[in-house]
């Protein structure tokens, strides 16, 4: 719903059921080296935003997760502002403010895959690692999951010239190893320069999990 970049926009109220609690995180990519920012949590919603009903997702902080404890069914309302620039956020809206729970989740009887309770700290993300989900897999089956993240992602091309960028979005997942809905998808190439390619192999998936038993 973002544009890919705008103007201070006034903020918009919303209200809506939680669809997901997912971590908010951007990659930076520079050929075969990658780092995270851990910037908060994403909701995903089904209800009005503005005069508009759709789904539309909100992006909040990790404080602002930690007070209200967010889940999937939960009922809320609030006000967001649309994203800046989309193509460094995983959500529509952002500086979410006045938020209240209206309803509170009751009883459920998920059983997981997918893993639908309270998301952990980002810390708990961070310390777990992530190996790469494929796109249609995270869309169909792991969209509502706490372990699934799509990340916004910034590739600088040449080092030497840190201006010449390019963007996308990759999706991943820091879930169980012996999850049965895990696809991985084909091997993501990040560009460099003079039309260099560098291939993210699967034994980079491997390290960094590697520290997790199958169903941890």
């Amino acid at each position: 719903m973002a544009g890919q970049s705008k103007t201070k926009s006034p903020k918009l109220s919303w209200q809506g059921e939680v669809l997901s609690v997912q971590p908010r995180i951007r990659l930076l990519r520079s050929f075969d080296q990658r780092s995270h920012s851990y910037l908060g949590y994403a909701l995903l919603l089904r209800g009005i935003i503005g005069d508009e009903e759709c789904d539309f997702s909100i992006g909040i902080g990790k404080a602002v997760q930690s007070k209200h404890q967010f889940q999937v069914g939960d009922l809320v309302k609030g006000l967001a502002a649309s994203v800046m620039d989309s193509r460094m956020e995983p959500v529509d809206f952002y500086k979410a403010s006045g938020l209240k729970i209206l309803k509170r989740k009751g009883v459920q009887n998920n059983v997981p895959p997918p893993w639908q309770g309270l998301p952990p700290d980002l810390e708990t993300y961070r310390d777990r690692g992530h190996r790469r989900l494929d796109a249609r897999t995270y869309s169909s089956k792991c969209i509502s999951c706490i372990w699934g993240c799509k990340m916004p992602v910034e590739i600088i091309i040449d080092n030497w010239n840190p201006e010449k960028k390019k963007y996308r979005f990759e999706t991943f997942c820091y879930g169980p190893k012996s999850c049965s809905f895990y696809r991985a998808g084909a091997v993501r190439t990040v560009p460099g320069r003079q039309g260099t390619k560098w291939r993210e192999e699967d034994w980079i998936d491997e390290d960094a999990i590697s520290h997790r038993g199958p169903d941890d």
